[in-house]
């Protein structure tokens, strides 16, 4: 991954998140999340849920096949010459407690003011290894 491919992803407000389940049904989701250079990680946060946090759809497809595709991408209505994007092919796993989570709740609180009021160290969070990233247009 080069610098600018780094900064891309690491400025993006939002990405879009897809897993699979056991019998290959897909879900993509939007989802907010930080970047350290290496994984993204995206809380479960307190916003209202259909489930449980380790319950959530998402988390479930996760345990089930640990391969995930996110796309972050700059979009422009007007300016098409403008438009980008990265495909992050990796690793998922859920982290409850640890080094590792402790980090994601810093950088997490750091890119996103909501999350600051939030009890993030009590919640799960994701984080995705990359493994591979797909690039088209100008980053």
């Amino acid at each position: 991954m080069t610098r600018k491919e780094a900064a891309f992803i690491r400025q993006a407000r939002v990405g879009h998140l897809a897993t699979v389940d056991e019998q290959g049904q897909p879900l993509n989701l939007p989802f907010c999340f930080a970047f350290d250079g290496e994984s993204l990680y995206s809380p479960i946060d307190e916003k209202p849920k259909a489930a449980a946090p380790r319950e959530l759809k998402r988390v479930r497809n996760i345990r089930a096949n640990p391969r995930v595709s996110v796309v972050v991408h700059r979009y422009d209505d007007e300016d098409w010459s403008r438009l980008a994007h990265i495909i992050v092919q990796g690793r998922a796993s859920v982290l409850t407690r640890g080094e590792a989570h402790k980090k994601a709740v810093r950088l997490l609180r750091r890119k996103y003011p909501q999350y600051r009021a939030m009890a993030l160290d009590e919640r799960p969070v994701i984080r995705i290894r990359v493994a591979r990233c797909i690039r088209w247009g100008r980053i």
